[in-house]
């Protein structure tokens, strides 16, 4: 990560200087910049403490912890005009969802709640939330985020007041929370369109299917499809899993090579249930024997398999930089209770990652050797 990054970094200073316009007073848009620069320069957890003890001590400190969880700055606009930024200057080729768990010790974070997290078998105190990454072969970055809140917290008045959560929020499903947060970046913020591309096995992919187009999500084999294609005779009127129709397939296979690899791809036309119109049902085989490795389905009817694992690799983009830059930027760090001030540090954390990948400090080559 960044060891020599100051407010006079030519990359911090233009992105400071272009994405901080809407704070209206000139303490709020230095405030916002020194917070970068100590996500970027901060060794450990980037908590406020510890970024005030870099720049200023106590009485800084009182002042960060002012502006993140209770200022009156949009954090809206900096996000937009984030993701503005980064589309003008690396377009993207897909938007990635990602989903984003923090693990808190306490049950005052908000939104926070007990919750069982598949990857790693257990069951966790922690907030939920997405991300938005714009993601081409040679970087991403987060420009949206969405903190999924539970029942349990926007029907208790005392903690919604506490958090300071506004009226207007609701309880999203995952699956509406992904969709939300995508939308708002094509309708409000007149993003241009671009494939969104999601792992959806653990998400509603026909709420996904049923609002937003050229979507290419990564499915369970258990998920509930119909034949339609003309080369499966005989079950067009079947309610199948994935994984039964797509080892029907076996004969239709073709090997595929995306970046150097190879691998044997079959799609064949499919419908869900609960939408109308056809898509894609895709799958890939590692070896020529055994059940494909992976499965994806997709509104994209026409784009070639070897477009479609590009695609898809995208997401493995994300998780590397995820990993690479984000976390280290401190995405996780926020320790506060505010709902405003969670989003406000992420939306710095934000600009920080974005700082980090245009400052070359994180080199492509870098990414892909630890990979």
């Amino acid at each position: 990560m960044p060891s020599d990054l100051d407010l006079g970094d030519t990359t911090l200073g233009e992105l400071c200087s272009r994405l901080f316009v809407s704070l209206p007073r000139k303490d709020q848009r230095a405030r916002a910049a020194e917070y970068v620069c100590g996500l970027l320069e901060v060794d450990g957890r980037k908590s406020i403490r510890n970024i005030a003890a870099l720049i200023g001590g106590a009485t800084t400190e009182q002042k960060l912890h002012h502006f993140v969880s209770s200022s009156t700055w949009d954090w809206r606009l900096v996000r937009r005009a984030l993701a503005q930024y980064v589309f003008t200057i690396a377009p993207p080729r897909a938007w990635v969802v990602r989903p984003l768990v923090i693990q808190k010790a306490g049950e005052h974070s908000v939104g926070v709640e007990r919750r069982f997290l598949a990857d790693i078998g257990q069951v966790v105190n922690a907030q939920r939330a997405t991300g938005v990454w714009a993601a081409s072969a040679d970087m991403s970055a987060p420009v949206n985020w969405r903190l999924h809140l539970p029942t349990a917290w926007l029907n208790d008045r005392e903690r919604r007041a506490r958090a300071a959560i506004p009226d207007g929020v609701t309880e999203k499903s995952p699956a509406d929370c992904a969709v939300e947060t995508y939308l708002t970046m094509s309708s409000d913020w007149g993003l241009p369109a671009r494939p969104v591309v999601i792992d959806g096995r653990d998400t509603e992919v026909a709420v996904l299917l049923g609002r937003v187009s050229r979507v290419l999500a990564r499915i369970g084999g258990a998920l509930p499809l119909t034949v339609r294609d003309p080369v499966l005779t005989g079950r067009g009127n079947d309610e199948l899993p994935a994984r039964e129709i797509i080892g029907m397939c076996r004969d239709l296979r073709r090997p595929v090579t995306v970046a150097g690899r190879t691998t044997l791809v079959a799609a064949v036309r499919v419908a869900l249930p609960s939408r109308p119109g056809e898509l894609l049902l895709m799958g890939e085989w590692g070896s020529a024997r055994g059940w494909p490795t992976r499965l994806w389905i997709t509104d994209m009817l026409d784009e070639p398999p070897a477009e479609l694992l590009e695609l898809d690799r995208l997401t493995q983009r994300v998780d590397r930089d995820f990993t690479r830059i984000a976390d280290q930027v401190g995405i996780r760090d926020y320790t506060g209770r505010s709902y405003d001030g969670w989003h406000r540090h992420t939306t710095l954390a934000s600009v920080a990652h974005t700082v980090a990948v245009l400052s070359g400090d994180v080199r492509d080559d870098e990414i892909s050797r630890a990979c």
